[in-house]
């Protein structure tokens, strides 16, 4: 159990002089982990292809579900996780080890529905929606968005509608269908990975660009934030706003390995 607030009165009432409220609630509110329980963190084979081994013994996820993988790249991607924590198993230091939880208890079983989800931020993509100013920024846009449009439009024959500002725009039936059939049918491993991307990006055809090699991941990175680091080259960058990116970098650039691992 974790020491909680009142053992601090306990330890006031003892000794005034050696409390620190502000101290107290600082430890009230952090996060309590499980000890790591392992010495060693490996992969081994399995039925479905590598599992991860945690001092010889197959590892589960939460879902109760073996923790493995199709390719022995991905499985020591998250053994590495592993094997690089300390004494407590932190879960933001594992981003790659929960996007493979998510994945495998809530995607292989049913890997359509995500699909669908993935269309679904199509229907208003962040690459089909422009400023009308100022011109830096529209020029911008243009330069990080208009190749991933028209590299979709060659491979796959679709051609989606841009609208400028906040009207939204309904994209082409034949449009989305190209979508659906970018997504890689019933592999929920990168449907599932391709989902995260597209929703720490808000745009399903970085996504995509992604997945089939159009663009590397530090591109659609740039490419999905040429409207926040326009603002930040005019105004500033703000540090919670900054910290908040990284973390949300440190969840994409997890999903990326995941991609670049299958």
């Amino acid at each position: 159990m974790s020491k909680s607030i009142f053992d601090d009165w306990f330890a006031r009432d003892m000794d005034p002089a050696a409390y620190d409220p502000v101290a107290a609630a600082r430890q009230a509110m952090k996060p309590t982990y499980p000890k790591r329980f392992y010495k060693e963190a490996s992969v081994g084979p399995s039925e479905e292809g590598f599992r991860l081994l945690l001092d010889g013994r197959a590892a589960k996820t939460p879902g109760r579900n073996a923790l493995a993988f199709p390719t022995e790249p991905l499985a020591q991607a998250i053994a590495d996780e592993w094997a690089a924590l300390d004494e407590f198993i932190e879960p933001l230091r594992m981003p790659i080890t929960r996007i493979a939880n998510s994945i495998i208890d809530g995607v292989l079983p049913d890997p359509a529905p995500v699909a669908a989800e993935i269309i679904r931020f199509a229907s208003s993509d962040l690459l089909c929606y422009r400023a009308d100013g100022p011109r830096g920024l529209v020029d911008q846009q243009a330069a990080a968005w208009d190749p991933v449009l028209s590299w979709f439009r060659d491979e796959r024959g679709a051609r989606l509608i841009l609208s400028q500002g906040v009207m939204f725009v309904e994209q082409p039936a034949p449009a989305l269908a190209a979508v659906a059939a970018a997504l890689p049918a019933g592999d929920g491993w990168r449907i599932g990975a391709t989902h995260v991307v597209t929703t720490l990006t808000g745009s399903a055809l970085l996504a995509l660009a992604l997945l089939h090699g159009f663009r590397d991941r530090d591109a659609v990175w740039a490419a999905a934030h040429v409207d926040e680091d326009f603002q930040i080259s005019q105004w500033g960058e703000d540090a919670e706003a900054s910290e908040r990116r990284a973390q949300r970098r440190r969840e994409f650039d997890a999903a990326a390995t995941v991609l670049a691992r299958l």
